[in-house]
């Protein structure tokens, strides 16, 4: 099951994540049928912990 970030308001810009069994998936909302991108434990760390640290900021 997909969910979108509790950030997410306007529906711009948003990312959905899902469970998947022990990875966690990741897509654009603006496209659910794209690409997805399916991270590990420490994948989904290392991209968090990126995202909190300004890296994708623009």
């Amino acid at each position: 099951m997909w969910r979108r970030s509790s950030y997410s308001s306007s529906g711009e810009n948003c990312v959905e994540v899902a469970d998947v069994r022990d990875h966690v998936g990741v897509r654009d909302s603006k496209d659910p049928g794209g690409g997805v991108l399916v991270l590990g434990a420490d994948g989904w760390r290392a991209l968090l912990h990126a995202v909190k640290g300004g890296v994708f900021d623009r």
